[in-house]
């Protein structure tokens, strides 16, 4: 009963170490089979093609995110805006420990993904977006607590929690780019106060006092 548990695992595990140093379609069944050491027929028994062992991948890698970056850096226990700066010191670490195995800073898994498949594959797209939405939901859960304890102006909490997702993809893309997964921990810390007071409503401007009767 054991093995065909551990078959999958592998194939998870393959599927999550190739694709993220490469890319989906660079990498094909056949060698994730062999780079698993699994039969091919465990594969297809566990997944009907390499589109659902991606799917399969995405999932558990939104698991792992939210185990080990986002349920650590938004707890209610700490202040808001802190929340957002642990949660960039969080990735910044996750980004050095990958550095560190593998040379490369590879980059986000779900940002990888839909710049090399949302326009190819709705599904994939769907998933993607659910695993943005999720961690939109972390952000503006602190930005609402931020407003309500006076650390940040009243603003449009959903709108200013995708432009710090946006942020946040941009920054890891620059990290893959530069191989410097620095610039996770540097421009998250600099920034994110900025962007979200940025992100404040506009003062309404008092009346200009009338100069003369009628006017």
């Amino acid at each position: 009963m054991g093995q065909p548990s551990q078959a999958r695992e592998k194939l998870l595990n393959t599927a999550i170490e190739l694709m993220s140093a490469r890319s989906y379609a660079d990498v094909g069944v056949q060698e994730l089979c062999e780079h698993a050491a699994v039969k091919k027929g465990s594969f297809y028994h566990f997944f009907p093609s390499k589109r659902d062992l991606a799917l399969a991948a995405l999932d558990r890698q939104w698991e792992v995110v939210q185990r080990e970056v986002l349920e650590r850096a938004f707890d209610e226990q700490v202040p808001p805006l802190k929340r957002l700066e642990r949660c960039f010191e969080l990735f910044y670490d996750h980004h050095c420990g990958v550095k560190a195995q593998t040379g490369r800073v590879l980059g986000c898994p779900f940002g990888n993904l839909a710049g090399e498949l949302s326009t190819q594959d709705e599904g994939i797209r769907l998933r993607v977006v659910r695993i943005f939405n999720g961690l939109a939901s972390y952000i503006e859960r602190a930005l609402r607590d931020a407003v309500k304890a006076g650390e940040v102006p009243e603003m449009d909490t959903s709108t200013a929690a995708q432009a710090v997702v946006a942020y946040l993809e941009g920054i890891m893309l620059l990290a893959k780019a530069t191989n410097e997964p620095g610039l996770i921990k540097q421009l998250g810390q600099s920034s994110i106060r900025g962007l979200v007071a940025g992100m404040a409503a506009p003062r309404t401007p008092p009346e200009r006092k009338r100069r003369a009767v009628g006017e």
